[in-house]
């Protein structure tokens, strides 16, 4: 597999371009439920302003089914949250825009801030009460909440917080980045993890080493927001789409692909800004 950041050589399959009508195209997606949020965005926008012949069809399975999708010809693209395994041979990866994986607790939680360090020792059990947790006001048992291994969100936890250390076994995997948002806000002890655009009422985001989880802080530099990490687009490595090559090119420079990302909860990370007016 390879990363690509900035040049995009000729990508994608042209036998999975399926016509809609005389000039149309419709570009098959699949993968990470973290990005679906601003990939939709932008496939909405581009196909309103830049080119109303180039549609989406993008089916949120989980980062690491995407790419097995693209691996085995039924995708032409995958959404992804971690960086390339080994497993990922005959792929490649094109940073699109930034995201933060935010850890979050039901607002009944007291706790404001929780270190990678506590991440670490609740998800793999060794801390199973909320009265280990200074500042949490709870003492009730701790429910841990992840992503399911179909998730590329799942691989980037257990090498960022886990340190590939495999999660304990009171840790409820679930599906979707949507389905932990749920489960901690209908559950006080609940803790869970889900990125950026899924942050929204009745979850509260915790600073994680001091630092909260908010589009100004995720960097991927150092003394910033911890758990800052790129969501990349997953082709399948040289094969040619003009189509797709359009519509990346243009959501990682356009200035008004820039404002969509921010607007959808991501970060843009190489987009233009736009010009004043």
């Amino acid at each position: 597999m390879r990363i690509k950041s900035l040049a995009i050589s000729a990508i994608a399959l042209v036998a999975l371009a399926v016509p809609a009508s005389a000039g149309a195209v419709t570009l098959i997606g699949s993968g990470s439920v973290a990005a679906q949020p601003v990939l939709s965005a932008l496939f909405s926008t581009y196909t309103k302003t830049v080119n109303h012949k180039v549609h989406f069809v993008y089916t949120a399975n989980g980062g690491n089914a995407g790419v097995k999708d693209v691996q085995n010809g039924t995708s032409q693209f995958a959404g992804q949250a971690r960086t390339p395994l080994p497993s990922d041979a005959g792929t490649t990866y094109i940073k699109m825009f930034l995201d933060g994986l935010c850890i979050d607790v039901n607002p009944k939680n007291k706790l404001s801030d929780i270190s990678i360090q506590q991440t670490h020792d609740i998800y793999r059990g060794l801390l199973t009460s909320w009265s280990q947790v200074p500042g949490s006001g709870l003492d009730t048992t701790i429910d841990p909440v992840g992503r399911d291994t179909n998730g590329g969100t799942y691989n980037f936890f257990l090498q960022a917080v886990l340190n590939n250390e495999l999660p304990s076994s009171n840790v409820n995997a679930l599906t979707a980045d949507g389905l932990v948002v749920n489960a901690v806000k209908q559950d006080p002890s609940a803790i869970g993890y889900d990125g950026l655009a899924w942050q929204g009422k009745g979850q509260k985001a915790l600073k994680v080493n001091g630092v909260p989880c908010q589009a100004k802080k995720i960097s991927v530099e150092p003394l910033k927001y911890p758990l800052s990490r790129y969501l990349f687009l997953v082709l399948p490595t040289g094969v040619n789409n003009p189509a797709l090559t359009k519509f990346i090119d243009w959501a990682r420079r356009d200035p008004v692909a820039g404002e969509v990302i921010s607007k959808a909860g991501g970060v843009p990370a190489f987009n233009k800004k736009a010009k004043k007016h």
